[in-house]
């Protein structure tokens, strides 16, 4: 079943439709073989085929009720929203202001915009389109390393895969049955450790290398009081109002649907003070709202169907039977499903990880025991890779999309050293637990 979803999509076909082509194709090869050894009829052979997808009406519904998954359309519309008010433009020159003349200065401020968009914006696309615009040429025109430049921003960008409020998250804790506030708040730490990992890494290698990445000098001359209040004019928006919705979920004020609500309204306030908002923005915003909600709830469906037929088979305790008798328990299951996780984020995309794969995991994770939130923080951190690992990686397109004079193997150089920081900083989630409060 895996191996042929995989070729529709390596042949280009939809994700949702795929998996749901499969899922019609191996549930009538399943249901003939359950009824062929009495004897074949087309009648036994429909009614074992329909019994197979009977609670499918009673799940799509519960997707479209759930009240945990109502908050993903609010946040991606809030992303949007101040990705059209050009947040990240304004970040980055206040940024580069305070930053740009110490070495690495570029590029540790779009780190940090980086950390902010993924905190107010969430939206991977955007933020890396954003600033392989902006800071990309800056980067380049001041004698960056191609490599170190395109590396930077891809993996800025990938930030708000894991940094609260991550989609990523949401759909886990709908996974996980856990509260999203439980996960946005073990996300935390975990996120800002590797947020200092990709500063201490661009600072120390700039230090080795002064030609690598060398400071900008202040042609402007200007007063260094009068760049902080510039920076903090544009910091402060965005800070606010990560504080509003963060802070409302953290305090146990609002619900995360709830405080996402508000960040919706948040974006459109601020857009209005950036004099960006109009009636044509908002139903922009509001129309790629609907088409990545869609395509999100669409896969989510898809994955249903594929997982009906996958347990009506019995692969699910083939797969349960394997994962417990490996050797080590509970470290061979982890070690084992962060491989797994890992090799799929080469070739598919997050969604349908989440909704495929992590529903086989979840139930030996809680066989074996395993805290539920640590084990869902690790599939985050490990799927913030699938962004970033070529050849599928979605931030190497976006960013190639936009950089027409940069090389492919330009970008692939690039990520690797920051692909192979995420990889640490996840061993030692997973090594060193009590570090990250769990």
């Amino acid at each position: 079943m895996f191996g042929a979803a995989l070729a529709l999509l390596a042949l280009g076909y939809p994700v949702a439709f795929s998996f749901g082509a499969v899922s019609i194709l191996f549930g009538a090869i399943a249901a003939y073989y359950e009824i062929v050894v009495d004897g074949f009829t087309l009648a036994f052979f429909m009614e074992e085929f329909l019994s197979m997808f009977s609670m499918m009406p009673f799940r799509i519904y519960g997707i479209m009720t759930n009240k945990i998954l109502l908050a993903v359309p609010l946040f991606i519309f809030m992303g949007i929203v101040l990705q059209k008010s050009h947040l990240a433009q304004r970040l980055l020159e206040a940024m580069g202001t305070l930053f740009g003349n110490i070495r690495g200065g570029v590029a540790v401020s779009t780190i940090l915009v980086g950390t902010m968009l993924a905190a107010s914006t969430g939206v991977v696309g955007a933020s890396v389109v954003a600033m392989g615009v902006i800071s990309l040429p800056v980067m380049l025109k001041y004698g960056y390393n191609k490599p170190l430049a395109c590396g930077t921003i891809c993996a800025s960008g990938t930030l708000g895969q894991i940094i609260p409020p991550s989609i990523i998250l949401i759909i886990l804790a709908d996974v996980f049955a856990v509260p999203v506030g439980d996960l946005f708040q073990a996300a935390v730490i975990p996120s800002l450790i590797l947020v200092g990992s990709y500063i201490a890494y661009v600072l120390i290698i700039s230090y080795l290398n002064p030609t690598i990445a060398p400071a900008i000098i202040d042609e402007n001359n200007d007063n260094k009081s009068k760049k902080i209040i510039k920076a903090l004019k544009a910091i402060i928006p965005p800070i606010t109002l990560i504080v509003i919705v963060l802070g409302s979920i953290f305090a146990g004020i609002a619900t995360p649907t709830e405080s996402a609500s508000v960040g919706a309204v948040g974006a459109l306030v601020l857009a209005l003070l950036y004099k960006e908002f109009s009636i044509n923005m908002m139903m922009e915003a509001a129309r790629e709202t609907v088409k990545v909600t869609a395509m999100v709830f669409a896969i989510l469906i898809g994955a249903t169907a594929f997982s009906l037929v996958f347990v009506y088979t019995g692969a699910d305790g083939i797969v349960e039977d394997f994962m417990l008798g490996l050797p080590g328990e509970k470290w061979g299951f982890i070690i084992l499903s962060m491989l797994i996780i890992l090799f799929l984020g080469f070739f598919i995309d997050f969604i349908e990880i989440s909704y495929i794969v992590v529903p086989i995991l979840l139930p030996i994770s809680q066989t074996i025991g395993i805290d539920p939130i640590w084990f869902a923080i690790l599939i985050a951190m490990n799927l913030q890779t699938s962004f970033l690992t070529p050849p599928f990686g979605f931030s190497l397109f976006y960013l190639k999309g936009v950089a027409k004079n940069i090389k492919t193997t330009d970008i692939y150089k690039g990520v690797i050293p920051f692909i192979l920081i995420q990889i640490v900083v996840l061993i030692t989630i997973v090594v060193f637990p009590n570090i990250y409060g769990f």
